[in-house]
């Protein structure tokens, strides 16, 4: 079990929060530190496992900093910008050129992510022609004079 210090400690923690697993972690520790850990040591830094119980209170604090972080602002992911998400999709068609099948779907999925398809957004219109208020379809429009409304009401208070 390699002897991490409080830099490594924190690398680890920060990486549990934004929900990699120990075996992704194991190996971005590798890739980051040039050190081997194992994926039981690095759980014991996850304080929503059994084995991360016992983490210390300063620990605990950046974890759960670092997963509130990373909950509340997904746009700091890289693939929940459209623009990401769609050159990659264009990657991908160019990379995948001969296969006419994957295109296909590849296409498709482009459609569907600039169609907005993939949004929680309503398109409503809020004003008519020209910037004008929006005209109700459905309206009646009486012309009445004073006598003729009040003979109605007269009307409507004998039946009632």
């Amino acid at each position: 079990m390699a002897s991490l210090n409080k830099k490594q400690k924190l690398f680890i923690v920060r990486s549990l929060a934004v929900f990699n697993t120990p075996q992704e972690t194991v190996s971005l520790v590798k890739e980051e530190f040039n050190i081997d850990v194992t994926r039981q040591q690095v759980e014991t830094y996850d304080p929503t496992k059994r084995a991360g119980k016992d983490l210390s209170a300063e620990l605990r604090a950046e974890f759960d900093l670092a997963r509130k972080d990373f909950l509340d602002k997904p746009e700091h992911i890289p693939t929940a910008n459209l623009s990401v998400r769609l050159k990659i999709l264009n990657d991908l068609v160019y990379k995948n050129s001969r296969n006419v099948r994957a295109v296909r779907g590849l296409l498709e999925q482009i459609a569907k992510e600039v169609g907005g398809q993939f949004t929680n957004t309503s398109k409503t219109q809020l004003t008519g022609a020209d910037g004008q208020p929006l005209q109700p379809q459905h309206v009646t429009q009486v012309v009445a004079t004073p006598e003729q409304i009040k003979q109605v009401l007269d009307e409507l208070q004998g039946k009632y």
